[in-house]
């Protein structure tokens, strides 16, 4: 047990250290790239910081998995220079019984992640958006869902118009139950719109079944009420920027994923993305062992067999196939071409089988 705490412990401080590492290397890459995106008059050195610090836990979280095979490479290597795996070895420890810490500090490692970084990188991500849309002076549109139904925000000419529709078909083109809500630029409502159907056309909205009410110059609306058998909408908005609008599962903290998820179901939106990138964070855990085994069956040997430098090139490469395999199933996945469970658990667990087969190989001769 002594023996187990002390790998733990050195594995915890190597990825900690290459943690470290990448994190100012990504910190100073994103500085110079939000002073080169931003006017200089506008954004100085201490907002390109404040937008840096928002937009880093973001990267380091999706290379997390590659910090994992580093710090691992960097472990077993040190180790090996030490002839700590030598002694550990002749004292009758097995590889496969050395790296149960390693691989246990690596699955609670991914719990945490997901558990808390998670939560954190949407905040920041949110926030990284906000701030750098007020620097960057961008209106657009801004969507959300809720137990109400969802809610759609579009810029107009005379200001905003705010709709607001019970549910949609699956690609954000058709609401039903729907009202559009005109705002003037200084804030006040100019008219109401409720209509049975919405259909997005190119430039405009077009409403079926329509009642409009128009507050501006009436001191009774609903007398100057005017039923309409249609209507049209000016509207800038496209079927893609309505459904990338409501598909960023990024963005929102995986506690609050399954809620959103069934939000969406009940809005008549595809919840496909959202779910895969459910079950990816679900097998996250699983796929930082994975890369524990990966660097630890290509470095888990002594120094004196010579090709130090190709293991590593191998390690890190299987490491960078594993990565990109994940990408590119996940990839799959959102567009339903393979199942949700298999594009999130294959990689993974493709991973641990690969690195084990290695181990044994090594292990048994």
């Amino acid at each position: 047990m002594r023996l187990d705490i002390y790998f733990a412990r050195r594995f915890a401080w190597s990825f900690t250290l290459v943690f470290g590492v990448f994190f100012g290397i990504v910190l100073l890459i994103d500085l110079v790239e939000q002073m080169r995106r931003f006017d200089s008059d506008q954004v100085g050195v201490m907002e390109a910081g404040q937008l840096a610090l928002l937009n880093a836990p973001a990267a380091m979280y999706r290379m997390l998995p590659l910090l994992v095979v580093l710090a691992t490479i960097t472990l077993f290597l040190g180790l090996a220079r030490t002839s700590e795996l030598v002694v550990t070895r002749a004292s009758g420890r097995s590889a496969l019984r050395s790296l149960a810490a390693p691989v246990l500090t690596s699955l609670v490692f991914g719990a945490l992640g997901v558990a808390v970084l998670n939560p954190i990188v949407a905040a920041t991500s949110k926030q990284f958006e906000v701030v750098s849309g007020r620097y960057a002076n961008t209106g657009g549109s801004v969507s959300s869902v809720s137990e109400e139904g969802l809610w759609l925000r579009q810029a107009s000419a005379g200001g905003q118009v705010v709709i607001r529709a019970e549910r949609s078909n699956l690609d954000g083109t058709r609401f039903f139950g729907v009202t559009f809500y005109g705002f003037n630029r200084d804030g006040s409502v100019s008219y109401r719109i409720e209509a049975a159907e919405a259909l997005l056309e190119p430039g405009s909205w077009v409403l079926s079944k329509a009642k409009r009410w128009t507050f501006s110059d009436l001191e009774n609306p609903e007398a100057g009420a005017v039923l309409h058998p249609q209507i049209n909408v000016k509207s800038d908005l496209t079927r893609d920027q309505i459904r990338d609008s409501f598909g960023s599962p990024e963005s929102i903290p995986i506690w609050d994923l399954p809620r959103f998820i069934r939000q969406l179901d009940r809005a008549g939106f595809s919840a496909l993305q959202h779910r895969v990138w459910l079950n990816m964070e679900l097998a996250n855990p699983v796929l930082l062992a994975a890369m524990v085994l990966i660097g630890a069956g290509f470095t888990m040997r002594h120094t004196r067999f010579g090709r130090t430098g190709l293991m590593v090139l191998f390690a890190v490469l299987m490491g960078f196939g594993i990565f990109f395999l994940r990408n590119f199933a996940q990839v799959l996945g959102q567009n339903g071409q393979i199942p949700v469970l298999v594009a999130a658990w294959a990689p993974p667990l493709a991973g641990i089988f690969l690195s084990l087969g290695l181990l044994l190989h090594t292990e048994d001769g």
